[in-house]
């Protein structure tokens, strides 16, 4: 199956902004309620401590991403080594604002937003630390991509991108799955809104949108070796770039993970 470059339908500039935030609130939900990404803790420890990195900055965070576990994690061993805590910036296009505040009150601050849109092809140069992409590098075409990867680059910054969708039928069943469940589990997303419940069961604009952006996501994720070849077309003297899927048991879906960060100076 090879990957196709169509749209996602919350991520058109045209899609109604009351809505998207609805669909990454629910998101959001999923990444919190299901750790999907816990497994792919230590690669992000790696990436901070090959750079000695204090802040991470969040591209196309959209509801919040699931940085709230993460933090955790990555505070906690900051804290065991007594060394500084990590501040942690979410960032997107289209920002969420209300999910952004409810998530920097929970984590006390650690996690903040920017208060201006950041396109991931060009991130503001006072925006430093590692970079990350959650669910998200799968947006944009080949040139694009390259565009974001080279951007980091030539900032001189980390990058590291994490994907949980795949080409696999096995994932498109499991986004089925989820879109199911959640018209069980949305009167418990946070914050409650009498719109979510509108869009989800009267008129379910909210799953069919979900179903939709979800099957595509996962026709559109890149394969490590289709990183790879990005990663040969930059001008990147310098960087050390790893590139796979990683899984820490066999009953976890795998996560196609790109890191790339400055080689030390001798």
């Amino acid at each position: 199956m090879r990957r196709v470059q169509f749209i996602e339908l919350h991520e058109q500039p045209w899609f109604p902004s009351s809505i998207r935030d609805e669909i990454t609130d629910a998101l959001q939900f999923g990444f919190n309620r299901f750790k999907v990404y816990a497994p792919i803790a230590p690669l992000l420890q790696f990436a901070l401590d090959s750079t000695r990195s204090r802040s991470i900055v969040d591209l196309c965070s959209g509801g919040g991403g699931p940085w709230l576990d993460l933090y955790r994690k990555l505070r906690s061993r900051k804290l065991e080594e007594d060394t500084p805590v990590l501040q942690i910036w979410l960032t997107d296009k289209y920002p969420n604002l209300r999910a952004f505040e409810n998530v920097r009150t929970i984590s006390e601050n650690y996690i903040v937003s920017y208060p201006e849109p950041v396109d991931a092809m060009k991130v503001p140069r006072e925006l430093k630390g590692l970079r990350t992409m959650f669910t998200s590098f799968h947006h944009f075409s080949a040139e694009e991509a390259r565009v974001i990867l080279q951007n980091a680059v030539d900032a001189k910054e980390s990058i590291g991108i994490f994907e949980v969708t795949r080409h696999a039928p096995s994932t498109i069943g499991l986004v089925f799955a989820w879109v199911l469940m959640l018209f069980v589990c949305t009167p418990w997303i946070r914050p409650f809104r009498w719109s979510r419940l509108l869009w989800t069961y009267l008129f379910p604009i909210i799953p069919l949108v979900l179903l939709f952006d979800g099957v595509v996501s996962c026709l559109r994720t890149y394969r490590p070796q289709e990183l790879r070849e990005i990663v040969e077309k930059l001008t990147a003297a310098g960087y050390q770039w790893e590139s796979g899927e990683h899984s820490r048991a066999t009953a976890e879906a795998p996560i196609t993970y790109l890191i790339g960060y400055p080689r030390a100076r001798c």
